[in-house]
């Protein structure tokens, strides 16, 4: 009998995509531009900035506040400077005090001229697109603030690139604004964001002193810091109980800067949408760690990285990520202990005539490849007898890792043969 296999439709399928989803909630509270209500771990770095401002509210135009806020990519720079600006708007407007709060991007706004054009814009100020310089757009600006005793904070995000690609004379009279307006009361204040100091350093010290008044560092996040960011998300962004807690347990190790991770919770972010999106494709009712493996290895630029450097182990290395794969594989779970890993690992070195390493050298090989990223590590916690090294694979269990590794091992075994 010949068996006629039955598709859907096109028109089932998109209708089926576009029914209510069974994993998310609310996905834009997983996007960038998303200000979430609490910013756990920011709240020390939301008192310094209420703190360098507060003399907008004791002394209004008294002076002109500046703000420097550096630290990598993804320690929340962006989104704390966002909930401060409209936050503190809105704290001012119960006081009395005018103020609003405009956020340039200046990798999209490199030149004065497009700068002034998006705060005049922010300001929905009818600016002619041609016929007024920089300068001159900025006094249109300044007038409007005065007319309507308002005052202004502008965040000018990733700055590092304004400060290269702009003249001298540009950023003077961006930082030193009042050197060029004979205007009593100080109605524009300044939040400064770049990715490190660098660049400031190499300006003229005039411009620098003005600029580094009050210095706040944003440090990676560490696991625990990104646990608490993600279970914010995952209350808001997917329905209840679908992304277990192991999950984000393992991208929190996999970012967190104590565990060798970059701490940026943004990429952190990125890859727990992705496991939801990829538990969806595959039509899973849980975002599992798998999900959340194969989202890092396409979200995570050091995955590729990863597989390269598991083409450079050498033989005991390899074999001890072969016991790790197939203990995988055996019991479906993503973590082992260090003494299953170690008698697999064992049994794998009797198959093949190979005098297997003592427990030192086996810890050592671990640590090292910890250290590349190919593997994660941690204490055993609560639930388990005694304490031991619990141990993963950083990337997901896939047919084409263990081809890769299969290979790679052929060949070392291959080369171990002829020098015999």
């Amino acid at each position: 009998m010949v068996r006629v296999k039955v598709t859907s439709s096109i028109e089932d399928i998109i209708e089926s995509g576009l029914t209510g989803s069974l994993i998310f909630k609310k996905p834009n509270v997983l996007t960038p531009e998303h200000i979430p209500p609490r910013l756990p771990h920011r709240e020390e770095k939301l008192r310094e900035l209420t703190l360098a401002f507060r003399d907008v509210v004791e002394d209004p135009g008294g002076t002109s506040v500046r703000v420097v806020i550096f630290g990598p990519t993804g320690t929340g720079k962006t989104v704390t400077t966002k909930s401060f600006g409209y936050a503190f708007k809105e704290k001012l407007k119960v006081r009395g005090i005018k103020l609003e709060y405009v956020h340039v991007n200046c990798h999209r706004q490199r030149t004065l001229y497009l700068l002034t054009m998006e705060v005049a814009s922010s300001l929905k100020l009818p600016i002619p697109t041609r016929g007024l310089s920089s300068q001159e757009v900025f006094k249109v600006i300044h007038d409007y603030l005065e007319k309507r005793n308002m005052y202004l904070v502008i965040t000018l995000d990733e700055f590092d690139y304004f400060i290269n690609t702009s003249s001298q004379e540009d950023i003077y009279f961006l930082v030193r604004l009042y050197d060029e307006f004979s205007s009593v009361v100080r109605r524009v204040s300044y939040i400064f964001i770049l990715r490190d100091l660098v660049t400031v350093s190499a300006l003229d010290k005039s411009v620098k002193d003005h600029i580094m008044r009050n210095v706040i560092k944003f440090e990676p996040y560490r696991a625990f810091e990104l646990n608490d960011i993600l279970n914010d998300r995952v209350r808001d962004a997917f329905q209840p109980n679908v992304v277990p807690d192991e999950t984000i347990t393992f991208i929190s190790d996999i970012y967190g800067y104590d565990k060798g991770g970059t701490g940026n919770a943004r990429l952190a972010i990125e890859t727990l949408e992705l496991a939801g999106k990829i538990a969806e494709l595959r039509n899973s009712p849980l975002v599992l760690i798998e999900h959340a493996k194969e989202a890092n290895s396409k979200i995570n630029q050091e995955a590729g990285e990863i597989l390269d450097s598991i083409t450079n182990l050498e033989l005991h290395p390899l074999l001890l990520l072969k016991a790790l794969l197939n203990l995988n594989n055996r019991f479906r779970i993503d973590t082992v202990s260090m003494g299953k890993l170690e008698q697999e690992y064992a049994g794998i070195c009797s198959e093949i005539g190979e005098e297997p390493r003592r427990h030192t050298q086996v810890y050592e090989y671990v640590r090292r490849m910890k250290l590349m990223g190919i593997i994660n590590t941690k204490q055993s916690g609560k639930g388990t007898r005694g304490r031991t090294t619990l141990v993963s694979l950083n990337v997901p269990v896939t047919p084409q890792l263990e081809n890769l590794i299969n290979r790679i091992l052929r060949m070392r075994l291959d080369n171990r043969e002829e020098s015999d």
